[in-house]
């Protein structure tokens, strides 16, 4: 007797000493029926390939590859792109497959069913590899007729190859073809730059930074060449000054010998005024000059006249008048004339050393403003250059990436197990449709055994009799029934149970 659903081994060894024709019958009938559905159900047979994944030849060190992104998403896209309806419907036609659903079947439905009978599975990288991307893939397509279902294999690994080459080299070419448009649109802005800072550059061809030097050189030549004309100018006008001087005395003494009056004051203040013109002339010229030369002549001239006595004043009526002027007014004459140009022509030099010290000073005031300018354009002309010449380079290493593209040296795959022509169906399978059924007739038997077991009330041991009546077992009585053998004696309690039972009823 079971109790709370627990049961005993010895319940077990029982049940199953009782009823053992029940999972016998129950699993060969279930075997067999395994079998029967084995050899009744449509065939099916699977044909599979392995693809394995080339890495490119050349080392992505040397040759950078354009095509960065993760496998996985590429594989997926392709997947989509081949399990596509245009693509699958292309199969349905080439093979003539579904001959007898066609006629009434939608297109779209036979897509979807073939679409199901085909499997694309990644495989996944060893563990601790440092390239979690997945070696390779297979590709299986499960069929009822084993040449379709290796020629569906043979023609969807043939997608997924092309699928791969062409969308390669399609990306490659693209990059290349976008990379060539920013490196012209580069080349264009560096050009402008270019022209810009040439442009600026003549522009300002004496103001820049690294003629600062050269502008404080020539400035403080200029203030040299200022300060010499300066004094040349001092000194022309100094000269011209004691030219009139003495061109006034000797006028005046030319005069007065004219008239028979000569003025002993005037001849010295005559000489006087030589004596200080020679001093002058000696502090700037050597004593062998011909202008000192010429004064101390005239001095000593002077000096000679000076001496010799005065004669008695003839009538002006008896002298001889001379209307010319003496040689040594004219020369004075002359040397105003000389001095007066010497004046103007060191005027107008020291005009011109003033403007071109102004103009100086001021390209050294402008020299921060051109040269904060000049450090602008010069970075805006850097940066384009940088910008283009990496352009450049990124250009030639796609044009050499899309060149393995096109010799098949790239990143590729290689089918390293033809799709297989299977022999035998991969649906279904006799042997598991044998064991399931067995391992079902089985189960089936023992939910029967336990419900077998849990309908028998019967009393077989004296612990049965101490849980359903509650009380102690005093004595047994041995059972003497042949057929009874096998099973437990009744005991007094039990005798009484059954007494008591039947009294109730």
């Amino acid at each position: 007797m079971i109790r709370n659903g627990e049961i005993a081994i010895a319940d077990v060894k029982r049940v199953l000493r009782r009823y053992w024709w029940i999972p016998t019958t129950a699993a060969l009938v279930l075997a067999g029926a395994g079998l029967i559905a084995s050899l009744m159900l449509p065939k099916k047979y699977t044909s599979s390939t392995l693809v394995l994944i080339e890495q490119p030849a050349v080392p992505k060190e040397i040759v950078r590859p354009v095509i960065t992104d993760d496998l996985n998403q590429r594989m997926a896209s392709m997947k989509a792109q081949i399990l596509s309806r245009s693509r699958l419907e292309m199969i349905v036609n080439k093979f003539d497959l579904y001959p007898q659903q066609r006629p009434t079947a939608h297109m779209d439905d036979l897509v979807d069913k073939l679409k199901s009978t085909i499997n694309v599975e990644l495989i996944e990288p060893l563990a601790g590899s440092v390239n979690r991307e997945p070696p390779g893939f297979n590709v299986s397509v499960t069929f009822d007729n084993p040449q379709l279902a290796q020629q569906i294999c043979q023609e969807i690994t043939s997608m997924f190859m092309e699928q791969n080459a062409t969308n390669r080299v399609d990306k490659s070419n693209k990059t290349t073809q976008f990379l060539s448009g920013k490196v012209e649109e580069a080349k264009e802005k560096l050009d402008e730059q270019d022209k810009r800072l040439a442009q600026f550059k003549s522009a300002h061809p004496v103001e820049g930074p690294d003629r600062e030097q050269a502008n404080l050189a020539l400035l403080a030549g200029m203030n040299t060449q200022l300060d010499a004309a300066t004094q040349a100018l001092t000194r022309a006008q100094q000269d011209k000054t004691l030219s009139e001087t003495l061109l006034g005395q000797q006028e005046a003494n030319w005069k007065a010998s004219q008239t028979g009056q000569q003025n002993p004051e005037s001849q010295e203040q005559e000489l006087a005024t030589l004596q200080d013109e020679l001093s002058v002339m000696l502090t700037k010229y050597t004593p062998e000059h011909p202008d000192v030369i010429k004064v101390r002549s005239r001095i000593e001239d002077l000096k000679k006249r000076m001496s010799v006595a005065p004669g008695p004043k003839t009538p002006p009526a008896a002298s001889q008048v001379t209307l010319r002027e003496p040689p040594s007014i004219q020369q004075l004459r002359i040397k105003i004339r000389q001095d007066e140009l010497n004046i103007a022509d060191l005027t107008k030099r020291q005009a011109q050393i003033q403007e071109q010290i102004r103009n100086v000073q001021g390209r050294l005031q402008a020299s921060p403003v051109i040269e904060q300018q000049l450090k602008e354009m010069t970075r805006n002309y850097q940066t384009a250059s940088d910008i283009y010449n990496q352009l450049l380079k990124d250009r030639a290493s796609a044009a050499m990436a899309t060149s393995l593209e096109h010799e098949q040296q790239g990143e590729n795959f290689k089918v390293l197990d033809a799709p297989s022509l299977p022999s035998s169906p991969s649906f279904p399978k006799k042997i598991v449709f044998v064991g399931g059924g067995f391992g079902g007739g089985l189960a089936l038997s023992l939910g029967i055994l336990y419900l077998l077991a849990l309908s028998d009330k019967a009393l077989y041991t004296e612990r049965d009799v101490e849980l359903c009546l509650k009380l102690p077992v005093l004595a047994t009585v041995p059972s003497f029934d042949v057929h009874a053998q096998g099973n437990s004696v009744k005991t007094r309690n039990t005798l009484k149970y059954e007494e008591e039972l039947a009294s109730k009823a």
